[in-house]
């Protein structure tokens, strides 16, 4: 089997911890350097680290500093980490996956995020984007990179403090986080986490989310994250379809092509 055959096969069994994920992401930047940078829609190093390391649940100085732990290996301007020998683990790594050519090692990166078809949060910018590698690191700000941001920023959150947060991404309730409190009988919050790679942007809310703040109100929470292209920060919203933020329907009509045949 392939070397490429047997990463995809063990990043889709979860073979890959998440720290051999950051390790696998460093060395495919400081491989690739601004060729990678272009495979996966980013502008800059900077929004890589940031996209790259809040989706797999770490701090951007992971990637970054997993990236310089290569360079030195590789003919790039930067110079890394220079005065000391390649870690160990890092150096299997290495001798695993050097051999992987750029698309090949594009797609071993995008399968270690499991990315929905939501609709892009972004929406003004995302009708310039095409279909590939814009898109993929737009769905992965919009979606895990921003969510995994307030995941490790929730408890420090006076709004949020002493509440259970439960991962609701998957329930299709129409929104992403359940917190309930401590005590029996109390109602729980709801929050939406949207992302925006820039400082400002156009925020979409689905039929369902929607629906759900319409329903839950006071109790439904809009967290956006914003700025990923620099310092990712992030606003807090309640009860946003009735605190000065202006909502307007839009309608998008999808064609959908198959082919039939008969058996």
């Amino acid at each position: 089997m392939a070397i490429f055959q047997m990463a995809r096969q063990r990043s889709s069994d979860s073979g890959f911890t998440e720290r051999q994920k950051l390790i696998l992401s460093g060395l495919y930047l400081s491989k690739f350097d601004s060729d990678g940078l272009r495979s996966l829609g980013f502008d800059t190093f900077t929004e890589a680290f940031n996209a790259i390391g809040y989706a797999l649940g770490s701090q951007p100085a992971s990637v970054k500093n997993y990236r310089d732990e290569f360079d030195p290996l590789f003919p790039n301007q930067r110079k890394g980490w220079r005065n000391r020998p390649i870690r160990g683990y890092c150096r299997e790594i290495y001798d695993l996956y050097k051999r992987l050519g750029l698309d090949d090692f594009t797609g071993l990166i995008r399968s270690f995020f499991s990315l929905g078809d939501d609709v892009l949060t972004e929406a003004t910018h995302a009708e310039q984007q095409d279909e590939g590698s814009s898109a993929f690191a737009q769905r992965l700000v919009t979606g895990l990179a921003a969510e995994r941001y307030f995941e490790s920023i929730c408890g420090s959150l006076p709004t949020f403090q002493g509440l259970a947060l439960e991962n609701t991404t998957a329930l299709g309730c129409g929104y992403d986080f359940r917190l309930r409190p401590v005590s029996e009988g109390a109602e729980f919050l709801a929050v939406e986490v949207k992302g925006l790679m820039g400082r400002s942007g156009g925020v979409a809310l689905t039929q369902k989310e929607y629906d759900a703040a319409a329903r839950i109100k006071e109790r439904f929470f809009l967290f956006v994250v914003s700025n990923f292209r620099e310092t990712p920060t992030h606003a807090i919203y309640r009860d946003p379809l009735c605190g000065g933020l202006n909502f307007r329907r839009t309608e998008r009509v999808i064609v959908q092509v198959s082919w039939l045949t008969s058996v």
